[in-house]
């Protein structure tokens, strides 16, 4: 959490305008609801002192955060000590002083929290770190290449699945629906009624635009509805997904786009280790749902105008 306020304190340096500030201010406090609702101080507290401890037994000095020398010096190598001076003298351990110090937000504060101060010596290490080992990833990405031309030669009667990433890749499938446990049926699309239901005011993943909301209590869906009357938001098919993949093209039997893959079911979780058939599901946005949202809602017609849609 303290790391976050990195860009408020840059902003509070540099004197952006009153504009600028309320929306960073605004931005963190939207984060509050989900990052404290499963957070305990004491616990965090306790973590911290013994996580540091096992780092500086085991990893290499010359990769020592500056507060390390401090633990040493200062606290006399006693962990809970120093951790327990930490939480109590810094305002990230509760949301209530961290309210209060947003409501009239200081850069000498914050640029002198302790938290603070300590998660950009952190940082520092690991952007050195990346650094250092970043021509042995390059090693090993040369070397992971090879190892699997070996393996294909080797085993060249074992069709080998093509990586995601950077790779053009083509899965098949069909939509569907699925039944997860017994008695559990999912239907294979949503519609915006799902869309509205979901919402969480205040998250910023779960929020909803007002005028999103207007144009669904009016029903202005126009010609993107479904032949059943609603607008459908997203499809489940069986085809695979895996990291990489979000933002892929998903495309009918004539060559048309019907919607974007962006997510795996939860009971494909485990589709990296065991990919089980009756359970693996890719979820596409709806293009229709795309469609509607440019033109009805972002009202960017001209777009629209570009394209050729396929009713």
């Amino acid at each position: 959490m303290a790391n976050r306020f990195a860009d408020l304190s840059n902003m509070l340096r540099y004197n952006k305008s009153d504009e600028v500030i309320s929306q960073a201010v605004n931005s963190l406090r939207n984060q509050f609801d989900d990052y404290f609702k499963d957070y305990d101080a004491a616990t965090d507290e306790k973590l911290t002192a013994s996580l540091t401890r096992i780092y500086v037994e085991r990893v290499d000095p010359a990769y020592y955060p500056d507060f390390v020398k401090s633990i040493k010096s200062k606290y006399k190598n006693d962990y809970d000590k120093w951790a327990n001076d930490l939480f109590h003298r810094s305002i990230f351990d509760n949301r209530k002083t961290i309210e209060a110090f947003l409501d009239k937000p200081s850069r000498r504060i914050v640029s002198s929290d302790p938290a603070y101060v300590i998660s950009g010596q952190l940082y520092k290490v690991l952007k050195e770190i990346r650094h250092e080992t970043e021509p042995d990833n390059e090693k090993l990405d040369k070397g992971y290449r090879l190892y699997m031309a070996g393996l294909m030669e080797m085993e060249h009667e074992t069709e080998f699945y093509p990586n995601a990433n950077s790779t053009m890749r083509l899965t098949y499938g069909q939509v569907g629906d699925y039944y997860p446990a017994d008695a559990v049926h999912y239907d294979y699309f949503t519609t915006i009624k799902g869309y509205i239901e979901k919402e969480i005011p205040g998250d910023r993943e779960f929020s909803v635009w007002p005028s999103l909301k207007e144009l669904y209590d009016s029903k202005e869906f126009g010609h993107y509805t479904d032949k059943d009357g609603t607008l459908h938001t997203c499809f489940i098919s069986n085809n695979d997904i895996t990291g990489g993949n979000s933002g892929s093209p998903v495309i009918n039997g004539k060559g048309e786009l019907i919607g974007i893959a962006f997510d795996g079911n939860w009971e494909a979780m485990s589709g990296d280790i065991a990919f089980e058939p009756q359970y693996q599901k890719c979820i596409n946005v709806d293009i229709r749902f795309v469609l509607w949202t440019i033109d009805k809602f972002a009202g960017a017609t001209h777009l629209i105008d570009e394209m050729t849609i396929v009713e």
